[in-house]
């Protein structure tokens, strides 16, 4: 079983998460908090394998409990349109987003897929910090090429697919490949870029490509 923390100051929102993961049947919501304080105690004391945090909670928000958690794997919750928040905790490594509002599939997909070491972000927080990111000046662009140049051909091809916000599976039936190998081009591209997640590399991407 997955043992899952969900920490969010509006109880309904709690009840709702709860509801959705524990009708997966490999998932198991241990503790519920209402602060990020609160939070950290309970992943501690559960040992929980995900811990799912609201960004904005009192006493303590998601990011600095996030800062403060070793162990679990990170999934913060997101409302549409919090994009400089998603970019500071880009920055410190969690390993999921997911808004809000997001379909009950998405939350069970999230938390096994942040489980299983891969990283989770949303299609719809990807677009969002990529819509909101002005594409790089010329330092900014001649950098990112350079960075980009170390990759080969196909692995240049996958982060393209990447960055459009696909999942493994997804960019597997465009290159005709398994999702495992997939999934071992990404992290073999994520390495050679020094890249900690998905949005990290989309941005990259972005910087690298000249204005229309």
């Amino acid at each position: 079983m997955i043992k899952v923390l969900i920490a969010d100051d509006e109880p309904l929102i709690t009840t709702g998460i709860r509801t959705v993961l524990e009708s997966a049947g490999d998932i198991e919501v241990v503790a519920g908090a209402r602060n990020g304080r609160e939070a950290v105690e309970l992943a501690r004391r559960h040992r929980v394998d995900v811990a799912l945090l609201d960004i904005t909670m009192p006493v303590l928000d998601g990011l600095a409990a996030a800062a403060q958690l070793d162990g679990p794997r990170v999934v913060m919750l997101t409302a549409f349109g919090d994009v400089e928040n998603i970019r500071l905790a880009l920055q410190r490594g969690v390993s999921g987003f997911l808004l809000k509002n997001c379909a009950p599939d998405e939350l069970i997909r999230a938390v096994r897929a942040v489980h299983a070491g891969e990283a989770y972000l949303s299609p719809a927080v990807t677009r969002q910090v990529i819509d909101m990111v002005s594409p790089g000046a010329d330092e900014r662009r001649r950098e990112a090429v350079r960075r980009l140049a170390v990759l080969s051909a196909r692995e240049s091809d996958i982060l393209a697919l990447v960055a459009e916000g696909l999942s493994n599976a997804e960019v597997g039936r465009r290159v005709h490949m398994s999702e495992a190998t997939v999934k071992t081009y990404v992290s073999r591209v994520f390495a050679k870029l020094k890249c900690a997640n998905r949005v990290q590399a989309a941005l990259l991407v972005r910087d690298a490509t000249p204005p229309s």
